[in-house]
């Protein structure tokens, strides 16, 4: 990757590496609708104002939006909500693994929506040793969970996996705010009603409003700038690789900021992530490319198209039959 594309990888690897922790503090106190259409309209309402200055921004909802409807409803109206709600029975580590495996996901999607990325050996060996990073990390942490819950995660990992192909094949030409605003408005506007029926009885405590905030204006806004630009950088398989990178940065986190112990484990855990993360992003090879030459009577053999000409055999005569002297 350049320079700008492990910048943007890296940002990814952070942003996203902390919701499941805020939506696990938000959702105790507020619904799953609650917390998707705070999110959804404190992002949309920082990204508007900048939308709108850029220009054409209905006009590129009317041109583009069956494929934009589509990456909201696939990337955000469903999965948002469904991880949400997982989360209430889910620890944010169980969430953590699960999303890892939108990588490989992505990779068996890519052949049915021709996304153009050539995935070698390298870089499936890549995505193996992140997932067995993952599992390493947080294995020894899971709790709790539930049929219901884990299906809301698969669901989830579906729609990660998904919406980045429907955005590199269909929206690439869509300049990223003029794609995110209005999905984003789109969900709050679907949500709304929900929230507002399900809105708590009293004031949500001061964490659990923090957590709404960095949700909506960090792990939202600021978010899918940067995860959209990385699509366009990267492609949308190797830009999925984000989510090894997520639950490495929650520990690290707790470690940090709440003296959590660094153990053996962690240490391994980080080594597979970053060496899977490293093969996972690399750039393929350039093919080989096969020369084809017309087939003709001066030729013995074929195959696969590749043909040998033999040179140095006698000329052919009339009523020969083209084997020697005939």
């Amino acid at each position: 990757m350049t320079a700008r594309g492990w910048f943007l990888f890296s940002l990814m690897g952070v942003v996203w590496g902390v919701p499941y922790l805020m939506i696990k503090v938000a959702v105790d106190e507020v619904s799953p609708s609650g917390v998707v259409f705070t999110r959804c309209a404190l992002g949309a309402a920082l990204l508007l104002p900048f939308a709108l200055r850029k220009g054409d921004l209905l006009g590129t909802v009317r041109r583009h939006w069956k494929p934009m409807l589509a990456f909201a409803v696939i990337e955000i109206i469903g999965p948002w909500w469904t991880l949400t709600d997982a989360e209430r029975h889910l620890s944010s580590s169980t969430a953590g693994l699960l999303i890892a495996g939108v990588p490989i996901v992505g990779v068996l999607l890519a052949r049915f929506f021709g996304a153009g990325e050539r995935v070698g050996a390298r870089r499936v060996t890549g995505l193996g040793l992140g997932l067995g990073g993952v599992a390493v990390l947080t294995v020894p942490h899971l709790t709790g969970g539930d049929a219901r819950s884990l299906a809301e995660v698969l669901v989830t990992v579906v729609g990660y996996a998904t919406a980045p192909l429907i955005a590199a094949r269909h929206l690439k030409d869509v300049p990223t705010l003029q794609l995110i605003t209005p999905c984003l408005t789109l969900a709050a506007l679907v949500y709304a009603p929900a929230a507002f029926l399900t809105r708590p009885s009293a004031l949500p405590s001061g964490e659990a409003l923090a957590a709404l905030a960095g949700l909506g204006l960090v792990c939202t806004a600021i978010a899918f700038v940067a995860f959209l630009e990385l699509i366009k950088e990267v492609g949308p398989v190797r830009a999925g690789v984000i989510t090894y990178v997520n639950p490495a940065v929650a520990v690290a986190a707790g470690a940090l900021l709440l003296d959590e112990d660094l153990t053996l484990g962690i240490g391994v855990a980080f080594t597979l992530i970053l060496a899977g993360s490293v093969l996972a992003t690399a750039a393929a090879g350039p093919r080989r490319e096969v020369r084809r030459v017309p087939w003709s009577t001066r030729q013995t053999s074929r195959a696969d198209g590749r043909v040998e000409s033999l040179t140095g055999l006698p000329e052919e005569r009339p009523g020969s039959t083209g084997q020697g002297d005939g």
